[in-house]
């Protein structure tokens, strides 16, 4: 179960930036759907606390939910149940043998370009030192609670839910290093990443062993063991960033 006062859209549904008010809430909406905060069938938030939280016109809002409904990602649904839902599933991306997921990646990262490397790096940055900060804080009560129901989570995840999961125990990471900033950075990036990640498999055997280094993160994380957080967290974030490379030669 979650925290009661855990607030797990925080670090996306932040206050945009004036002068691009529109380009900002697609953007804010899209992490809330690539990250799987907001999972495939899971209903967004009402206009009105969306609008509020991301401080802009209601007007502005329909017109960012009416561009990610065109392009299939969400859908509006009438009547008492109604509302935005999402649409969005990563897994149909990979045909057999990946193929299909294989070019879709190779098109996205060849319209990445340069910042694709870029973003690797920046993430394994903004991941190690979120690390060593959460292990310097050692988590406790409802802190620590929430980093055992994250991995707790993503050791019974589906496999279609696993991407999901694993993203949340990041973000949870990132959220409880203390810099609100490294956890809205983070939640940018790692939204980059998910829509490379979206188009490759998931394979077994990587999944056993990022298991296996998610557990000794949260095992650093409560003990206050900065090293042994970074150095886990390195590995880990060096682990994908090689899968996304092989899958690209």
């Amino acid at each position: 179960m979650d925290d009661p006062g855990e607030d797990r859209l925080a670090a996306v549904l932040r206050p945009v930036r004036s002068g691009n008010t529109f380009e900002e809430a697609v953007q804010r909406i899209l992490q809330l759907v690539r990250l799987g905060l907001v999972p495939d069938g899971g209903r967004l938030p009402a206009e009105r606390e969306l609008a509020e939280r991301l401080q802009v016109s209601r007007v502005t809002l329909r017109e960012a939910l009416k561009v990610l409904q065109d392009q299939g990602m969400l859908q509006t649904r009438r009547g008492r149940y109604g509302g935005t839902f999402v649409r969005y599933r990563p897994g149909a991306l990979t045909g057999p043998g990946g193929q299909a997921g294989g070019d879709e990646l190779r098109r996205r990262a060849e319209r990445m370009g340069d910042r694709l490397e870029d973003t690797l790096l920046f993430r394994e940055v903004l991941e190690v030192g979120a690390a060593e900060l959460c292990a310097a804080s050692r988590p406790t009560g409802a802190h620590a609670r929430r980093l055992r129901d994250c991995l707790a989570a993503t050791g019974t995840a589906a496999l279609g839910d696993y991407r999901r999961m694993d993203t949340r125990l990041h973000l949870a990471v990132a959220e409880l290093c203390g810099s609100p900033s490294v956890a809205q950075q983070y939640a940018s990036v790692r939204a980059s990443v998910n829509e490379l990640l979206d188009c490759i498999p998931l394979l077994p055997p990587n999944l056993l062993h990022s298991e296996e280094q998610h557990t000794a993160l949260v095992a650093a994380l409560l003990d206050g063991d900065r090293e042994r957080a970074r150095t886990v967290m390195r590995e880990h974030v060096a682990g994908t960033a090689a899968l996304l490379r092989g899958f690209l030669s």
